[in-house]
């Protein structure tokens, strides 16, 4: 039987489980001692001074929409180039959505498209309330210059981190929010850590964090200092914003709190892996993924690009498959879809992005992995290339 090596893989240590175990024998399973922890973890790892666990890192980016105020009429910029739940949080809200095409080396977004965008759309009084870039593969997007434009154009920043965790920008955690209002993590099981499913919005600012967690838990809250009605009664509660059940368990906080123990070793293990593709994979007709200065890249996703516009991939995607290796693509650009289709976007709109649509193809990486299975990857790869 050959074996299957997967583009992505938890990694689950006797610790996870004892951890996970802990909170099963405990009298919290849901909203406990586990949450806050998990939440204090990510905050110390960080340096930022808010943490919001919720129970995907769409419901992360859809109460950071809320706590921004992204309602009907507003306009929210994303990139083509990202999993559908980054734009789609924007729509959740009553906001219009637009793209800003990505850098050909990079693939997150561009900041002199950006710019040229930002000039344009103040001359016609379209600016976007919020411009959330997407840190593609874990590599983090140019935030500072990012934050700049901000300023400039008065628009707010989401940084969607899901693929990020553990990575730095300017030698600064990525997660800081030292150059944005709010960052968002994912821990789905193919992310650097995991809570088999759930997200985090990291925040410097209280008056957000205060929004997001009442948006969080049906928009209700207990806290003596913000109810309207002064009662000394234990059950009082209030609904102050029509909010959302997005709550994370004390079971999956758990697990991330073990998880998080274990996040440098999880990307340094990352880093080494893309070095050695990175000369390994030299000889073979592909491009393979620039790396900026700036950041030291959490390296979720591996995605090389074939040089013959593609025309092979088809052919190669299934041989690879066919020899046990899962590779795979990330992303169709959101913009394809049938959905944003009906929406008036139209293929050709963003052509950077969609000419890496065409060329790209993730291949395996995860902590696990060994040099073996590396090099049957490699190996398939070359002769999938002909």
């Amino acid at each position: 039987i050959v074996e299957f090596i997967p583009y992505g893989r938890q990694n689950i240590s006797q610790a996870d489980i004892d951890a996970v175990t802990d909170v099963l024998k405990s009298d919290f399973l849901t909203q406990g001692p586990a949450v806050p922890a998990f939440e204090k973890v990510l905050c110390d790892y960080t340096g930022a001074s808010h943490a919001v666990a919720v129970n995907s890192a769409t419901s992360a980016l859809h109460i950071a929409c809320c706590a921004l105020g992204v309602g009907e009429g507003d306009i929210v910029w994303t990139s083509p180039i990202t999993f559908v739940a980054t734009s789609n949080a924007a729509l959740y809200c009553g906001a219009s959505i637009d793209f800003v095409d990505i850098d050909s080396e990079t693939f997150n977004m561009d900041m002199n498209l950006l710019e040229q965008k930002l000039r344009a759309a103040k001359q016609e009084n379209a600016l976007p309330k919020v411009v959330i870039p997407v840190h593609m593969c874990g590599q983090s997007a140019s935030m500072r210059e990012l934050r700049e434009l901000s300023h400039q154009y008065g628009f707010a920043v989401i940084e969607d981190a899901s693929h990020a965790v553990g990575g730095r920008y300017m030698s600064q955690p990525i997660g800081y929010c030292e150059y944005s209002d709010i960052a968002i993590f994912s821990f789905h099981p193919v992310k650097i850590v995991t809570t088999a499913e759930g997200g985090m919005a990291m925040t410097n600012r209280a008056d957000l964090a205060e929004k997001m967690r009442l948006f969080r838990s049906h928009g209700v809250t207990r806290d003596k200092d913000t109810l309207g009605k002064k009662s000394e009664d234990a059950w009082y509660y209030e609904q102050k914003e029509l909010g959302f059940n997005y709550r994370l368990t004390d079971i999956q906080a758990a697990l991330g709190v073990s998880q998080m123990a274990r996040v440098n070793d999880f990307v340094s293990k990352r880093n080494r892996l893309a070095d050695r593709y990175d000369e390994i994979l030299s000889a073979l007709p592909i491009d393979l993924p620039e790396r900026s200065d700036a950041v030291y890249s959490a390296w979720h996703l591996y995605v090389i690009r074939l040089r013959d516009g593609g025309s092979k991939r088809s052919e190669v995607f299934a041989q690879m498959r066919e020899n046990g290796v899962g590779v795979n693509v990330h992303y169709i650009p959101v913009h394809r879809q049938p959905y944003y289709q009906d929406l008036g976007f139209e293929l050709g709109d963003f052509p950077i992005a969609e000419d890496y649509y065409n060329k790209a193809m993730s291949i395996p990486l995860y902590p696990q992995m060994s040099e073996d299975q590396q090099d049957r990857v490699v190996g398939l790869l070359a002769q999938a290339l002909g």
